[in-house]
C-alpha cells in the first residue's frame, strides 16, 4: 500500500473527539460491555471496531446512538465476543482500507432478521451517526483521525446493498484474510468517455419516494443498473485462523445478547428517535445467509455481511456499516 505523510483536504478530521471517547485511541483499556464510547479504530484484521446498538435495536432505529464494539479491548469500548465473526476480509488499497465481515451479529444487539442500514455522516439531527462518533487508523504508520463522507462513500445508495456500494469478493465466510486490493470506482459512477485525458462519468441516484413535513417528494433515477461498473481484484492474501481476543466474558459474569426478532422497540434513554417514511422503487438490500456456525445444538443462525471503509489518501473518507 502506498504510504504518505500528507493527505488530501478533507481526509484528516479537524473536529474534536466525542465526549464519550478517550482523547486518543488506546489499546488495552478495561472491559466494559455497557460502555457508550464511540471511537472506532481500524488497524488490521485482528484490531478493528464497528458500530452497533448499545441495547437491542434495529440498525435503522439506532444510528444516532450506536456505540463502538472492538475485536480487542481498546478505546474504552465494548469487546466483540469471540465467535461473533465467522469470516473477515481486511483489504488495503492505495486509497482506502476496507473490512468485510460475516458473523452472528445478534451478539452485538442487532435483531435476528434485521437487514441493517448505513450510518450517514450527518444523521437525523445533523450531528453525525452516531453522535460523537470518531474513526482512527494507524495503517500509514501513525494514528490518524479521519473525516466524514464524500463521493467514495456516497450515502444515498443504502438500499442497493453491500455488493453494489462496495463490490468485491463476498465468498469468504469461514475464512479470515488480509489482502491487497485495487481501488473501486465511486459507487454509482460509470465512465462514459475520455476527453483531453479526463474521464467523464454518468452517475446513478437511487429512486425513492417519501414524505417530508407532510409534502411528498420523489428523487433518483427510474432505471436501476444491474451492477456496479467494476469489481476490484484482490491479491497477496494472507490467512489467519480466526479473529479472537481470548477474553472469556462469561467467566467475568458478562453475558452476550440473546437472539431476538426484527422490529424490536427502540429507545435511547427515553429520547424519541425519528424514522424516515417512504417507498423504495428498486434496489436490493444485503441478504442474510443461514449458517450453522455458532448455532446452538447445530441449529442455524443468520449471518450478515458487514462492511467498513476508511479512506486514507483519496480525499474521500468515511465509515459505512451494512448488514
Amino acid at each position: 500500500m502506498a504510504q504518505a505523510n500528507t493527505f488530501f483536504p478533507g481526509v484528516i478530521a479537524t473536529g474534536t473527539m466525542g465526549t464519550t471517547n478517550p482523547p486518543v485511541p488506546t489499546l488495552g483499556t478495561s472491559i466494559n460491555q455497557t460502555s457508550f464510547a464511540r471511537l472506532l479504530t481500524v488497524n488490521s484484521i485482528d484490531d478493528f471496531c464497528i458500530f452497533a446498538p448499545p441495547s437491542l435495536a434495529n440498525i435503522s432505529d439506532s444510528e444516532t446512538f450506536e456505540v463502538a464494539w472492538c475485536t480487542q479491548p481498546r478505546n474504552n469500548a465494548r469487546v466483540i465476543p469471540d465467535g461473533t465473526m465467522t469470516g473477515v476480509s481486511f483489504l488495503k488499497t492505495d486509497a482506502y482500507i476496507q473490512v468485510y465481515g460475516y458473523g452472528d451479529f445478534t451478539r452485538l444487539n442487532i435483531p435476528n432478521g434485521d437487514f441493517g442500514g448505513e450510518l450517514d455522516p450527518h444523521g437525523a439531527f445533523g450531528s453525525g451517526n452516531p453522535i460523537g462518533g470518531n474513526v482512527t487508523s494507524n495503517i500509514t504508520g501513525s494514528d490518524q483521525n479521519y473525516a466524514d463522507a464524500a463521493q467514495m462513500c456516497w450515502h444515498e445508495l443504502d438500499e442497493m446493498g453491500c455488493g453494489f456500494v462496495m463490490p468485491g469478493n463476498y465468498n469468504f465466510n469461514g475464512t479470515f484474510e488480509s489482502c491487497e486490493a485495487d481501488v473501486a470506482y465511486p459507487p454509482g459512477w460509470y465512465p462514459t468517455a475520455t476527453v483531453s485525458g479526463t474521464t467523464l462519468f454518468s452517475t446513478f441516484a437511487q429512486f425513492f419516494t417519501g414524505v417530508a413535513n407532510g409534502v411528498g417528494y420523489t428523487v433518483g433515477d427510474t432505471v436501476t443498473p444491474s451492477a456496479p461498473y467494476m469489481t476490484p481484484s484482490s491479491s497477496n492474501c494472507v490467512t489467519t485462523a480466526s479473529v479472537s481476543n481470548g477474553i472469556d466474558l462469561v467467566s467475568l459474569g458478562i453475558t452476550t445478547s440473546a437472539t431476538p426478532t426484527a422490529g424490536a422497540s427502540v429507545s435511547d434513554n427515553g429520547a424519541s428517535i425519528p424514522k424516515a417514511t417512504g417507498t423504495l422503487a428498486s434496489g436490493h438490500a444485503a441478504s442474510p445467509t443461514n449458517s450453522s456456525v455458532n448455532g446452538a445444538s447445530g441449529s442455524p443462525v443468520q449471518t450478515y455481511p458487514v462492511v467498513i471503509l476508511v479512506a486514507l489518501l483519496s480525499g474521500l473518507s468515511a465509515v459505512f456499516l451494512f448488514h
